[in-house]
């Protein structure tokens, strides 16, 4: 008990200082700022490659970690002689307006003031409903579920 008694014992509650609202935005603005990599290989003729980690089983059964590349996918496109450039929160297109889904631009260069445009209203907080209406998940009846039944 002597090692104990040289220390400063108090009861504390943690404070967490998470704002929802905040983190939304921030992974939207981190999401936005990786698009401009997309597009900035894109410009070049190339696909944006993320390095990511994963545990697998090698050869003797082990379970190691590798290193292992996935493209992300653009949340722009072309069509009708332009791109469109859509906003996304996880895998759901926002309505950045509250009316439409995308916004067409002209050429593939044009995409990066779109998605500058983006990253500021996020960061001022102007998408913050409809981010705030995209992250709100409805709960899914089970197919087997008398709801799901009655609603067929």
């Amino acid at each position: 008990m002597t090692h104990l008694a040289k220390l400063t014992f108090k009861s504390v509650a943690k404070a967490v200082a998470h704002d929802p609202i905040v983190a939304r935005r921030n992974k939207l603005v981190s999401a936005l700022e990786e698009q401009q990599l997309v597009l900035a290989a894109a410009l070049e003729g190339d696909d944006y490659l993320k390095q990511r980690s994963k545990w697998m089983n090698n050869e003797h059964g082990e379970r190691v970690l590798v290193k292992t590349q996935r493209r992300v996918r653009a949340w722009f496109f072309a069509q009708d002689g332009g791109w469109y450039v859509q906003c996304r929160y996880g895998a759901r297109v926002i309505a950045a307006d509250g009316r439409n889904n995308a916004v067409f631009v002209r050429s593939l260069k044009d995409v990066a003031l779109v998605l500058d445009a983006f990253i500021a209203a996020a960061k001022a907080g102007e998408l913050d409903p409809v981010i705030a209406a995209a992250a709100l998940r409805e709960p899914r009846a089970k197919p087997t579920s008398l709801q799901a039944v009655a609603n067929a």
